[in-house]
């Protein structure tokens, strides 16, 4: 092991322990019984520990292409850790999508296996409940002394899913039958949900009442915001150019694939009857589920050993329904291959027949050639990527997001979505809204006017009360429960919904410009091996690295 390696190993250990919650997303062992401290000297301890860190990377030499690289990702890492740190940009730490509620709620959930639940450390992580939101709490307070409060919108909703949650865990211990364990479960699942009562109450009727109503951050803050999740700086007034342009792109290549399904037809009838044509359903869960796992399956039989050299431990992807709204999500397998790649899909419970015309484009999305593929092939690679590297995939949204609708095109490219209905699903649940996004994360973070043009509200300033309006007419969007989640999200986690549509931009550039230089000898499954093998990092590294 070299030195730098070692370096990033006892990086990776520190992490985990200072931020257990982190670590659980990242698929870390060994901190299943804990929640992260998310009071202030417990945050100072992780700014110090990305400092001290940075140094060392600083202050090691290094040898050969890898380290190199290795070196180069955890320094833009650690150098934006520092900068985030400095500029106090979390200090009122609530936001709707990956705040600590949320962080608390996740680490939870990826220790309820059913049956298989190891319940011990379920109880010990359902006892440190209370103390996880009574260090948030002390850190709330100590940003609210200096004048920092997060935006009314973001405790609001933060209020609302500490109430969300709590039927959650009542439900956990059902699971276990009976017995002191189980009464042992009940306590800590009351006590938890008592903690999240008060820590409701302490948002709603006492926090809010400092909280501002504004949600623009305006171009500083965000500009950090693009360097955490995008690893890149932006010119904002040309990204938001191309916006607009690649939201247009969508919308011409949508009315063309909806015209081959229903010619004359407007695009929203066309995606109505596609929602109710029975050549497009499933009768149920269990033939919904049958459905994303034969497409797993099939896509890593035809893949593997043309586009791409897929590993026997990556051969099967593990498919399950959820109950409830949301979205299709991937969780990447543990370090240790505990946990299996897994794609979540949730399915309303309801006994109305499934439409399924948007689900292929998903699946390859989050499966093969996407997430299943990139962050498993990460995670097996102990060759080249040292610990650091295998498990911070989730800390590159953009390399990673990026990946996934880079693997939607492909897919339509080697003839997966001909069907002129998946195709437009691929079009309408991928592309559009992740197009949507470039154009109202940096509207409503800078407050920009809509351009003439456009057909919407031309010349008027963006407003959260816009964005609803915009997604729910313009991109088809619903219910209006999700579009308002949506317009929270963006407002709550400035430059992340950028990570979809800018990540596949470069991944598609980084490609045309490789298929360019090579001329006749450009093999696509070999531009492939060599991307995935460089492992996660910032877009303008990645940029490079394909570049050389």
């Amino acid at each position: 092991m070299t030195t730098l390696n070692d370096l990033a190993d006892r990086y990776v250990d520190e992490l985990a322990a200072l931020d257990p919650c982190l670590a659980a997303v990242m698929g870390i062992a060994g901190q299943e019984e804990r929640l992260t401290d998310f009071g202030p000297r417990a945050a100072q301890a992780r700014a110090e520990l990305a400092r001290r860190t940075l140094k060392a990377v600083d202050d090691t030499p290094v040898a050969g292409d890898a380290e190199r690289v290795a070196a180069a990702v955890l320094r833009e890492r650690l150098a934006t850790e520092v900068a985030l740190a400095d500029a106090d940009a979390y200090g009122t730490l609530l936001d709707t999508l990956d705040g600590p509620v949320q962080r608390i709620r996740h680490a939870v959930g990826l220790l309820d296996q059913g049956g298989d639940t190891a319940w011990d450390t379920l109880l010990a992580r359902l006892r440190a409940v209370p103390g996880a939101l009574a260090g948030l709490r002390e850190s709330l307070e100590a940003a609210r002394r200096g004048g920092r409060v997060a935006p009314y919108r973001q405790v609001a909703r933060n209020a609302r899913e500490c109430l969300d949650m709590r039927p959650y865990l009542a439900g956990l211990p059902a699971g276990h039958g009976d017995g002191v364990l189980r009464s042992a479960l009940d306590e800590a699942a009351a006590a938890a949900n008592q903690a999240l009562t008060e820590f409701a109450a302490y948002l709603s009727q006492e926090l809010a009442a400092d909280a501002p109503e504004l949600d623009a951050l305006g171009a500083d803050r965000y500009q950090l915001g693009v360097r955490e999740f995008l690893g890149t700086r932006l010119d904002l007034a040309e990204t938001y150019a191309w916006g607009w342009e690649e939201l247009a792109r969508v919308r011409r290549e949508m009315a063309e694939a909806a015209a081959r399904i229903g010619p004359g037809e407007p695009v929203p009838a066309v995606l109505a009857a596609l929602d109710s044509d029975p050549r497009y359903q499933v009768k149920d869960a269990a033939a919904f589920r049958d459905l994303i796992q034969e497409l797993a399956d099939g896509a890593i039989a035809d893949l593997d050993g043309t586009h791409f050299a897929i590993p026997e431990p990556l051969r099967r992807i593990d498919c399950r329904i959820t109950l409830g709204e949301g979205v299709a999500v991937y969780l990447a397998p543990s370090e240790d291959l505990s946990r299996p790649g897994t794609v979540w899909w949730p399915l309303p419970g309801s006994d109305a027949p499934i439409p399924v015309w948007k689900v292929p484009g998903t699946m390859f999305h989050e499966g093969v050639p996407g997430h299943h593929l990139q962050l498993g092939v990460t995670t097996l690679n102990t060759a080249t990527l040292n610990r650091f590297q295998r498990l911070s995939c989730e800390l590159h949204p953009a390399h990673v997001e990026g990946w996934g609708l880079y693997a939607e095109r492909l897919m339509e490219e080697l003839g997966y979505l001909d069907d002129p209905a998946h195709r437009l699903g691929m079009l309408a649940a991928g592309q559009l809204l992740r197009a949507a996004r470039v154009v109202l994360d940096i509207g409503l973070h800078l407050r920009l006017p809509i351009p003439v043009g456009t057909g919407f509200h031309e010349g008027e300033r963006w407003t959260p009360r816009l964005g609803r309006e915009f997604l729910a007419e313009h991109c088809g969007l619903g219910p209006a429960g999700f579009v308002e989640f949506e317009i929270d999200r963006y407002l709550g986690r400035p430059g992340q919904a950028l990570a979809y549509k800018l990540g596949e931009k470069v991944w598609l550039e980084a490609r045309d410009a490789a298929c360019r230089r090579d001329g006749a000898a450009f093999d696509l499954n070999r531009f492939h091996r060599r991307a995935l093998d460089l492992g996660p990092m910032g877009l303008d590294l990645l940029r490079a690295e394909l570049a050389r």
